[in-house]
Protein backbone atom coordinates (compact mmCIF):
# COMPACT_ATOMS: atom_id res chain seq x y z
CA UNK A 1 0.00 0.00 0.00
CA UNK A 2 1.57 3.37 -1.03
CA UNK A 3 2.11 5.69 2.17
CA UNK A 4 0.40 8.33 0.14
CA UNK A 5 -2.23 6.97 -2.30
CA UNK A 6 -4.08 9.07 -4.97
CA UNK A 7 -6.96 10.09 -4.13
CA UNK A 8 -9.82 12.88 -5.59
CA UNK A 9 -12.50 14.30 -3.34
CA UNK A 10 -15.06 15.30 -5.98
CA UNK A 11 -17.86 17.90 -6.08
CA UNK A 12 -15.99 20.03 -3.01
CA UNK A 13 -18.70 22.28 -2.93
CA UNK A 14 -18.96 21.50 0.92
CA UNK A 15 -15.68 21.90 3.11
CA UNK A 16 -14.32 18.72 3.89
CA UNK A 17 -13.08 19.11 7.97
CA UNK A 18 -11.56 15.82 8.94
CA UNK A 19 -7.71 15.34 8.18
CA UNK A 20 -7.15 11.68 7.04
CA UNK A 21 -3.14 11.65 5.98
CA UNK A 22 -1.38 10.91 9.42
CA UNK A 23 -4.63 8.64 10.57
CA UNK A 24 -5.15 6.59 7.96
CA UNK A 25 -2.21 5.16 6.61
CA UNK A 26 -1.45 3.51 9.76
CA UNK A 27 -5.48 3.06 10.87
CA UNK A 28 -6.53 1.16 7.69
CA UNK A 29 -5.34 -2.31 7.65
CA UNK A 30 -8.03 -3.72 9.93
CA UNK A 31 -10.43 -6.36 7.63
CA UNK A 32 -13.96 -4.52 6.55
CA UNK A 33 -16.63 -7.17 6.89
CA UNK A 34 -14.43 -9.87 7.69
CA UNK A 35 -14.23 -12.53 10.20
CA UNK A 36 -11.88 -11.67 13.42
CA UNK A 37 -9.99 -14.84 12.31
CA UNK A 38 -9.24 -14.66 8.64
CA UNK A 39 -5.68 -14.51 7.54
CA UNK A 40 -4.64 -11.71 5.21
CA UNK A 41 -7.65 -9.83 5.51
CA UNK A 42 -6.82 -6.02 5.34
CA UNK A 43 -7.93 -2.87 3.79
CA UNK A 44 -10.43 0.07 4.88
CA UNK A 45 -11.88 0.79 8.06
CA UNK A 46 -15.70 0.18 7.73
CA UNK A 47 -17.77 -2.27 9.57
CA UNK A 48 -16.08 -1.61 13.00
CA UNK A 49 -12.55 0.01 12.68
CA UNK A 50 -12.59 0.78 16.36
CA UNK A 51 -9.53 -1.16 17.01
CA UNK A 52 -7.34 0.47 14.56
CA UNK A 53 -5.27 3.73 15.16
CA UNK A 54 -7.55 6.74 15.64
CA UNK A 55 -8.40 9.80 17.02
CA UNK A 56 -10.84 9.17 19.69
CA UNK A 57 -12.15 12.67 19.32
CA UNK A 58 -14.20 14.64 21.47
CA UNK A 59 -16.00 13.95 24.67
CA UNK A 60 -19.04 11.23 23.91
CA UNK A 61 -21.92 13.33 23.48
CA UNK A 62 -25.79 12.52 21.75
CA UNK A 63 -25.45 10.76 18.17
CA UNK A 64 -25.50 12.62 15.11
CA UNK A 65 -28.92 12.07 13.91
CA UNK A 66 -30.02 13.42 10.81
CA UNK A 67 -27.70 15.59 9.20
CA UNK A 68 -30.32 18.48 8.60
CA UNK A 69 -29.56 19.48 12.43
CA UNK A 70 -32.38 20.86 14.51
CA UNK A 71 -36.01 20.32 13.95
CA UNK A 72 -37.35 16.98 13.77
CA UNK A 73 -41.17 15.46 13.02
CA UNK A 74 -40.83 15.22 9.51
CA UNK A 75 -44.63 13.98 8.63
CA UNK A 76 -43.29 9.94 7.48
CA UNK A 77 -46.83 8.35 8.07
CA UNK A 78 -47.04 7.44 4.30
CA UNK A 79 -43.60 5.11 5.06
CA UNK A 80 -45.07 1.81 5.72
CA UNK A 81 -43.34 0.26 9.28
CA UNK A 82 -42.26 3.38 10.80
CA UNK A 83 -44.09 3.92 14.34
CA UNK A 84 -44.06 7.30 15.77
CA UNK A 85 -41.06 7.31 17.68
CA UNK A 86 -39.12 6.36 14.63
CA UNK A 87 -41.23 8.75 12.64
CA UNK A 88 -40.15 11.78 15.11
CA UNK A 89 -36.76 10.85 14.75
CA UNK A 90 -36.80 11.62 10.83
CA UNK A 91 -35.30 15.52 10.72
CA UNK A 92 -38.05 17.81 9.44
CA UNK A 93 -35.66 18.97 6.22
CA UNK A 94 -35.12 15.69 5.37
CA UNK A 95 -36.59 14.63 1.94
CA UNK A 96 -35.05 11.37 0.91
CA UNK A 97 -35.53 8.60 3.47
CA UNK A 98 -33.94 5.24 2.85
CA UNK A 99 -35.47 2.62 5.35
CA UNK A 100 -33.18 -0.38 6.10
CA UNK A 101 -35.58 -2.92 8.10
CA UNK A 102 -34.16 -6.46 8.77
CA UNK A 103 -36.35 -9.33 9.29
CA UNK A 104 -35.54 -9.91 13.19
CA UNK A 105 -33.75 -8.49 16.15
CA UNK A 106 -31.02 -11.41 15.55
CA UNK A 107 -31.08 -11.67 11.92
CA UNK A 108 -28.76 -10.09 9.60
CA UNK A 109 -30.80 -10.18 6.67
CA UNK A 110 -33.44 -7.54 5.11
CA UNK A 111 -34.49 -5.36 2.93
CA UNK A 112 -34.21 -1.58 1.56
CA UNK A 113 -36.14 0.68 0.12
CA UNK A 114 -35.56 4.52 -0.89
CA UNK A 115 -38.66 7.06 -0.03
CA UNK A 116 -38.75 10.77 -1.30
CA UNK A 117 -41.07 13.07 -0.07
CA UNK A 118 -42.58 15.87 -2.73
CA UNK A 119 -43.87 19.22 -2.46
CA UNK A 120 -46.66 18.51 -1.04
CA UNK A 121 -45.35 16.42 2.01
CA UNK A 122 -46.43 12.93 0.84
CA UNK A 123 -43.41 10.65 0.61
CA UNK A 124 -43.46 7.98 -1.81
CA UNK A 125 -41.18 4.63 -2.50
CA UNK A 126 -38.92 5.27 -5.61
CA UNK A 127 -36.82 2.47 -5.32
CA UNK A 128 -36.78 -1.19 -4.09
CA UNK A 129 -37.57 -3.33 -2.00
CA UNK A 130 -33.78 -4.50 -2.39
CA UNK A 131 -32.47 -7.18 -0.09
CA UNK A 132 -29.89 -6.35 2.22
CA UNK A 133 -27.00 -7.80 4.90
CA UNK A 134 -26.59 -6.05 8.26
CA UNK A 135 -24.77 -7.31 11.01
CA UNK A 136 -23.84 -11.19 11.92
CA UNK A 137 -26.21 -10.69 15.39
CA UNK A 138 -28.64 -8.48 14.01
CA UNK A 139 -29.18 -4.94 15.41
CA UNK A 140 -28.91 -2.85 18.94
CA UNK A 141 -30.11 0.29 20.54
CA UNK A 142 -26.92 0.28 22.33
CA UNK A 143 -24.11 -0.54 20.20
CA UNK A 144 -20.77 -0.80 21.00
CA UNK A 145 -17.33 -1.76 19.58
CA UNK A 146 -17.38 -5.80 18.34
CA UNK A 147 -20.36 -6.19 19.04
CA UNK A 148 -21.31 -7.53 15.69
CA UNK A 149 -24.71 -5.67 15.49
CA UNK A 150 -25.91 -2.81 13.84
CA UNK A 151 -26.95 0.32 15.56
CA UNK A 152 -30.89 1.05 15.00
CA UNK A 153 -32.14 4.72 14.35
CA UNK A 154 -32.38 7.35 12.42
CA UNK A 155 -28.57 9.16 10.89
CA UNK A 156 -27.62 11.38 8.15
CA UNK A 157 -26.00 9.80 4.98
CA UNK A 158 -23.56 12.52 2.82
CA UNK A 159 -20.67 11.45 2.38
CA UNK A 160 -19.61 8.88 -0.14
CA UNK A 161 -16.43 6.99 -1.65
CA UNK A 162 -15.33 3.85 -2.96
CA UNK A 163 -12.26 2.27 -4.48
CA UNK A 164 -13.57 2.62 -7.88
CA UNK A 165 -14.00 6.03 -9.46
CA UNK A 166 -17.28 8.37 -8.57
CA UNK A 167 -20.18 6.56 -10.50
CA UNK A 168 -22.47 9.77 -10.71
CA UNK A 169 -23.12 10.73 -7.35
CA UNK A 170 -24.32 14.38 -6.43
CA UNK A 171 -22.43 13.47 -2.89
CA UNK A 172 -19.10 14.36 -2.06
CA UNK A 173 -17.44 11.12 -2.97
CA UNK A 174 -13.59 10.24 -2.21
CA UNK A 175 -11.87 7.72 -4.57
CA UNK A 176 -9.13 6.50 -2.87
CA UNK A 177 -7.48 2.94 -2.64
CA UNK A 178 -7.51 2.71 1.45
CA UNK A 179 -11.21 1.56 0.40
CA UNK A 180 -9.71 -2.16 -1.18
CA UNK A 181 -10.65 -5.41 1.05
CA UNK A 182 -9.32 -8.57 1.25
CA UNK A 183 -9.69 -12.27 3.20
CA UNK A 184 -13.56 -13.55 3.36
CA UNK A 185 -16.51 -12.91 5.60
CA UNK A 186 -18.42 -15.23 7.70
CA UNK A 187 -19.37 -17.48 5.63
CA UNK A 188 -16.15 -17.63 3.84
CA UNK A 189 -17.33 -15.67 1.31
CA UNK A 190 -14.21 -13.39 -0.63
CA UNK A 191 -14.73 -9.69 0.28
CA UNK A 192 -13.26 -8.28 -2.68
CA UNK A 193 -14.96 -5.65 -3.69
CA UNK A 194 -16.67 -5.03 -0.86
CA UNK A 195 -15.72 -0.71 -0.62
CA UNK A 196 -15.78 -0.21 -4.08
CA UNK A 197 -18.62 1.31 -3.64
CA UNK A 198 -19.61 2.93 0.43
CA UNK A 199 -21.88 5.30 1.50
CA UNK A 200 -21.01 6.58 5.38
CA UNK A 201 -24.04 6.54 7.74
CA UNK A 202 -23.50 9.24 10.51
CA UNK A 203 -23.24 7.41 13.20
CA UNK A 204 -19.97 8.29 15.87
CA UNK A 205 -18.58 10.06 12.77
CA UNK A 206 -17.69 13.76 11.50
CA UNK A 207 -20.28 14.95 8.75
CA UNK A 208 -18.71 16.39 5.71
CA UNK A 209 -15.59 14.24 6.15
CA UNK A 210 -14.50 11.65 3.60
CA UNK A 211 -16.27 8.10 5.08
CA UNK A 212 -12.28 7.73 5.92
CA UNK A 213 -11.83 9.69 8.63
CA UNK A 214 -10.84 8.52 11.89
CA UNK A 215 -12.50 11.20 14.09
CA UNK A 216 -14.60 9.67 16.31
CA UNK A 217 -17.45 12.17 18.39
CA UNK A 218 -18.59 9.16 20.76
CA UNK A 219 -14.95 7.59 21.66
CA UNK A 220 -13.64 4.46 20.64
CA UNK A 221 -16.22 1.86 22.64
CA UNK A 222 -19.28 2.95 20.55
CA UNK A 223 -18.24 1.22 17.45
CA UNK A 224 -17.40 3.32 14.59
CA UNK A 225 -16.71 2.72 10.43
CA UNK A 226 -20.92 2.03 9.99
CA UNK A 227 -21.05 2.21 6.22
CA UNK A 228 -23.59 1.39 3.29
CA UNK A 229 -21.59 -0.78 0.82
CA UNK A 230 -21.53 -3.25 -1.71
CA UNK A 231 -23.01 -6.57 -0.71
CA UNK A 232 -20.51 -9.54 -0.34
CA UNK A 233 -23.48 -12.48 0.25
CA UNK A 234 -23.14 -12.50 3.91
CA UNK A 235 -23.25 -11.19 7.29
CA UNK A 236 -21.03 -7.78 7.76
CA UNK A 237 -19.61 -7.09 11.45
CA UNK A 238 -21.70 -3.35 11.92
CA UNK A 239 -22.61 -1.89 8.50
CA UNK A 240 -25.67 -2.50 5.53
CA UNK A 241 -24.86 -4.20 2.53
CA UNK A 242 -26.84 -3.90 -1.09
CA UNK A 243 -26.25 -5.47 -4.15
CA UNK A 244 -23.71 -3.45 -6.44
CA UNK A 245 -25.86 -2.24 -8.98
CA UNK A 246 -28.26 -0.74 -6.16
CA UNK A 247 -25.45 1.01 -4.43
CA UNK A 248 -24.85 2.46 -7.59
CA UNK A 249 -28.23 3.71 -8.19
CA UNK A 250 -28.50 4.39 -4.58
CA UNK A 251 -25.36 7.33 -4.79
CA UNK A 252 -26.88 8.69 -8.68
CA UNK A 253 -30.34 9.08 -6.74
CA UNK A 254 -29.30 10.75 -3.66
CA UNK A 255 -29.12 14.36 -3.54
CA UNK A 256 -27.21 16.63 -0.82
CA UNK A 257 -29.94 18.92 -1.22
CA UNK A 258 -32.84 16.48 0.13
CA UNK A 259 -30.46 15.90 3.24
CA UNK A 260 -30.92 12.42 2.82
CA UNK A 261 -31.19 10.02 5.88
CA UNK A 262 -30.88 6.19 6.66
CA UNK A 263 -33.87 4.76 8.85
CA UNK A 264 -32.44 1.42 10.09
CA UNK A 265 -32.96 -1.28 12.51
CA UNK A 266 -35.41 -4.59 12.40
CA UNK A 267 -38.97 -4.50 12.06
CA UNK A 268 -40.01 -4.28 15.07
CA UNK A 269 -38.19 -1.60 16.55
CA UNK A 270 -38.95 0.24 13.46
CA UNK A 271 -42.61 -0.04 14.35
CA UNK A 272 -42.27 1.61 17.92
Amino acid sequence: MSASPARARTRPQRPVRGVLAALCCTALLVGGCSRADSPGAGGAGGDEDAASVGRPGPPAGPPIEGRPGPGTGGETAAIAGLGSLTRARVPSGARQALVVTGTGRDSSAGTAALHQRDAQGTWRTVAGPWPAHNALRGWTDDHRAGDLRTPIGVFGLGDAGGLLPDPGTELPYDRDDRFGDSGTGFLDEPLAGSFDYVLAIDYNRVPGTSPLDKTRPLGLDKGSGIWLHVDHGGPTKGCVSLPRGRMRELLRRLDPAAHPVVVMGDAASLRR
